[in-house]
């Protein structure tokens, strides 16, 4: 799923809006696993959702197994 960063803050979690218009909290701890360093309003991210939370974020281009198109 895509989404867009709506604020971040690394020690109290980031908050994104996906394109279907829904706010989600993403845990600090999910932003540290992330690999990412900042994140800023506005920029886009994949997210991976299991039972309602979300596991994983990333930019594309930039994740595991991913390459720069």
């Amino acid at each position: 799923m895509q989404a867009t960063v709506f604020s971040h803050d690394p020690d109290t979690g980031t908050t994104v809006v996906t394109d279907e218009g829904v706010s989600h909290e993403v845990s600090p701890e999910i932003f540290a696993a992330s690999g990412l360093r900042f994140l800023r309003p506005g920029q886009r991210v994949n997210l991976t959702r299991e039972s309602g939370e979300i596991t994983r974020m990333w930019i594309v281009g930039i994740g595991r197994d991913e390459s720069i198109r």
